[in-house]
């Protein structure tokens, strides 16, 4: 449990700084070496082939988790990059946001370790529970207040689904551990069938699933554009490894393939469709991140031997291009007109850099080759055609190509349109021009070599 462990130390000591006169600067160079380190140490954990459990039926530690863990941990070092910009040094925040987020880290960290319904459950709220308040720590539009109390109660009302969930279906095996679920998918009785259905639904509520969606537009844009960030990929992401270990060994057949395909389906249709009409970036990724939803569900319909490395993959190179575009996404005094559309127009003549990265990260979020998005959706509608869903998959590509014309849509305001706007000289902060720089590395890694990466999943 070294990654835990570290993290757990980094936090101890944002506690001691946050109580200590003039030490407020250190929190974010504290956070982010105890992100590091966690993250090194995970790799480095994975590398040397450890495989262990420190708590019998609850925490297993093996080199594929270790990859898992470090990778999700190394993609939140951009996120704290980019809060120099929303929480600066001398601003309300400078603290709180580091030490909130290394919290939520801590719960994030558990998850793929996870192989018990108790461990599964307290890492996703332990995660779950600082995101609430990181949505309106950094108060910027009267909307804050609001977002945070919607994911406060439609992220409550998935819980108790969840927990009741998980009680049934305790109740109908008498078995704590995940490989229960896939126990009671397989019977007929009516306990363990509600029990998965009602994991199921708290799954999609969390996820932002059609037809349980709507909280996420909102909360999005209420939010700062770094805590957006970190909703839409990392906390995004748990709650699909959450769906990847109950759903290890599950042969999905029946009526369950009907929930597993349509509400998907209609997911990746419609956030698509609503995504073209949105006129700021963070509606616009919130709405992708609905049809990304769908992508990443559809991948349940296959083989649940591969499903791991695909849904972990695409999982890793969505979260790099969506850190990208808004690592990149040009700063503004007024926050609600920051990611306006119109923000965007002509950005290539007076930001080239950010302007092409933008574009780099529209391209892979589109799936267009050579770029890893292409990769990983391929992977995805590779393994439900594998599994006989040759309709379903015809119906999630050509919902897919509705996709194209948002992201297309961004590039061309970006380099077809005259700019409207000045250069700020906050564009090339060192923060958010560095969590870039990572992010362009780890898509292009993904890009270059998604053999070697995915043979580490």
């Amino acid at each position: 449990m070294l990654p835990e462990h570290l993290l757990l130390g980094g936090l101890v000591l944002l506690i001691v700084v946050s109580m200590v006169r003039g030490a407020r600067t250190l929190a974010r160079p504290l956070a982010i070496g105890a992100v590091g380190a966690a993250a090194a140490a995970a790799f480095w954990l994975a590398a040397s082939g450890l495989t262990s459990e420190p708590f019998p039926g609850h925490f297993l530690v093996s080199p594929v988790v270790l990859v898992i863990k470090g990778a999700l941990l190394a993609l939140a070092l951009p996120v704290l990059l980019m809060g120099r910009y929303d929480f600066a040094d001398d601003n309300a925040g400078a603290v709180e946001f580091p030490m909130l987020l290394v919290a939520s880290l801590y719960g994030l960290s558990l998850l793929p370790s996870a192989t018990s319904f108790l461990v599964l459950f307290l890492g996703l709220e332990m995660m779950s529970i600082p995101v609430y308040a990181l949505i309106v720590l950094a108060f910027r539009r009267p909307q804050s207040a609001e977002s945070a109390l919607k994911y406060l109660v439609l992220s409550g009302a998935a819980t108790a689904t969840l927990l009741m969930g998980l009680s049934l279906v305790y109740g109908a095996t008498g078995a704590m551990s995940l490989s229960a679920f896939a126990l009671a998918a397989g019977q007929t009785d009516l306990l363990a069938k509600t029990g998965v259905v009602l994991v199921l639904l708290a799954l999609f509520l969390k996820a932002a699933v059609v037809p349980f969606h709507a909280w996420a537009p909102d909360t999005y844009e209420g939010a700062s554009v770094t805590v957006t960030a970190y909703m839409a990929t990392l906390s995004k992401a748990a709650v699909l490894l959450v769906a990847v270990q109950l759903f290890a060994g599950v042969e999905v057949g029946g009526a369950l393939v009907d929930v597993l395909a349509v509400l998907p389906l209609l997911s990746i249709v419609w956030g698509n469709i609503a995504a073209i009409r949105q006129g700021n970036l963070r509606r616009m990724i919130a709405y992708s991140s609905i049809a990304h939803a769908g992508y990443l569900f559809y991948a349940f319909l296959g083989n649940s031997e591969g499903r791991l490395e695909a849904v972990t993959f695409y999982l890793v190179v969505y979260a790099a291009a969506n850190l990208l575009a808004f690592a990149v996404l040009p700063p503004a005094a007024d926050d609600a007109a920051r990611d306006q559309m119109e923000t965007l127009d002509g950005l290539f003549h007076r930001n080239p850099w950010a302007a092409s990265l933008m574009a780099v990260a529209m391209l892979s979020l589109a799936g267009l080759p050579p770029f890893p998005g292409f990769t990983a959706k391929f992977l995805i509608f590779k393994s439900v055609v594998a599994a006989g869903y040759s309709t379903y998959a015809v119906l999630g590509l050509v919902g897919s190509f509705l996709g194209l014309y948002f992201y297309l849509r961004v590039i061309q305001r970006m380099f077809m349109l005259p700019s409207t706007a000045p250069a700020s000289p906050a564009d090339g902060a060192f923060g958010p021009r560095t969590a870039g720089v990572l992010c362009l590395a780890a898509t292009a890694l993904f890009m270059i070599a998604p053999g070697w990466v995915l043979d580490r999943l």
